[in-house]
């Protein structure tokens, strides 16, 4: 039995078929809202909070297995049968382990910007950063924007990064993310995504949507990606990086409908 305090949060908002939106590190289900949105016309849209991210639950270990049964206990908590499922960067490493958990539940698969691969760490500064902020100073945003500066240079990430800041039941500001958790996952955050025991690759169709000024995808990850998910195609959004959803949030948008629609 899955404890109550142990279910993901989340936000629900329209009818018929379901689609579960899954967010990327140091993020929220507010994330994704401007997909979640124009979707929620047509669909039933469930954004998740990620554990260790926004009101959802804290945990000392974020391997892709936990963070993929966390969604598994949503879905089974909301009586959710089968579903689409869309994740953005870390999201989609969890959504790609959770079709590869549970393939006839997921009925198609949208990956934003990542593929199935280890990468390098280069969150460090920003860890770093934030973890260097002293909220005791912080009055309004500002005040942690400029602390944050000197880790962070592009301040449309700083941005992001701070959405994390909320004020407490004291009236100041806190962290809403677990930072002491993410930076000790990290490492976990990192790797690669791995066929589950005694099963097979992902048959169903698979979308990969890629920033056209980001490297999260690159060539020689086709092998890779075809081993884990053989029905694999893939759209390139010109223009974007690697918050493309956010960059190009009409074209993102219309991919994903016509994905789920064809």
């Amino acid at each position: 039995m899955i404890k109550q305090a142990e279910i993901l949060n989340y936000k629900q908002i329209g009818t018929g078929k379901h689609i579960v939106l899954i967010h990327g590190l140091f993020g929220s289900l507010e994330n994704l809202n401007m997909v979640a949105k124009p979707l929620s016309q047509d669909y039933c849209v469930t954004s998740v909070d990620v554990r260790n991210h926004g009101n959802s639950f804290h945990a000392s270990t974020m391997e892709y297995a936990e963070l993929a049964q966390d969604v598994i206990n949503l879905l089974d908590y909301l009586k959710i049968d089968t579903c689409v499922l869309l994740g953005h960067s870390m999201g989609g490493k969890i959504a790609i382990q959770v079709a590869l958990e549970q393939p006839d539940r997921i009925t198609k698969l949208l990956v934003a910007d990542i593929a199935p691969v280890s990468y390098p760490a280069h969150h460090l500064r920003i860890i770093e950063g934030l973890q260097a902020t002293d909220l005791s100073l912080v009055v309004k945003r500002k005040d942690a924007d400029t602390q944050l500066a000197p880790y962070v240079d592009n301040i449309g990430v700083r941005q992001f990064l701070l959405r994390n800041l909320a004020l407490d039941s004291q009236g100041k500001f806190a962290f809403k993310c677990s930072l002491a958790d993410i930076s000790l996952c990290y490492p976990q955050v990192m790797k690669a995504n791995e066929l589950p025991a005694n099963r097979t690759a992902y048959l169903r169709p698979t979308l990969f949507i890629k920033g056209g000024h980001s490297d999260y995808i690159l060539p020689e990850y086709k092998e890779a990606i075809m081993a884990l998910l053989p029905n694999s195609t893939a759209k390139i959004i010109q223009g974007a990086g690697h918050w493309l959803h956010a960059e190009k949030t009409i074209a993102f948008n219309k991919i994903v409908a016509d994905f789920i629609k064809t």
